[in-house]
């Protein structure tokens, strides 16, 4: 996390993604991946959700974004970008982290796929019992 003269640099992560976000002023042009939060998360709500805390401190028009994210799927990523526009902003003016934190995008979700064990069929999940 840092900043490049008037750009503003976080990482945010979610399960396996991770979105690397380049936050400055502007007239609120959001890339993934090169593409539009619509274009590229293809629903409606991942992109909702993407956008949270641009929309909770009023600036989805006042800053331009440019996220590359990978790793995860659609879900993951979506709340890895959340969580990396959250940091940035925070970066940019720290007078932000009261509103962010009291809305939870600061908090790095660190819920992980459990592994598999040997003789289970997924990581809990036994084999069916058999009396005889």
């Amino acid at each position: 996390m840092g900043s490049k003269g008037n750009q503003f640099h976080a990482v945010g992560k979610r399960k396996t993604a991770i979105a690397r976000v380049f936050l400055k002023e502007g007239n609120g042009e959001i890339l993934i991946n090169g593409k539009g939060p619509d274009e590229y998360f293809g629903r409606a709500s991942l992109s909702m959700i993407s956008k949270r805390a641009l929309v909770a401190l009023d600036l989805l028009d006042k800053v331009d974004v440019k996220v590359n994210v990978c790793g995860g799927g659609v879900s993951a990523q979506a709340g890895a970008v959340l969580h990396g526009i959250a940091r940035a902003l925070v970066v940019k003016d720290v007078g932000n982290k009261r509103v962010l934190r009291s809305e939870g995008f600061l908090t790095r979700d660190a819920r992980e796929v459990e592994r598999k064990k040997p003789g289970r069929h997924k990581a809990r999940k036994r084999p069916q019992f058999s009396k005889r």
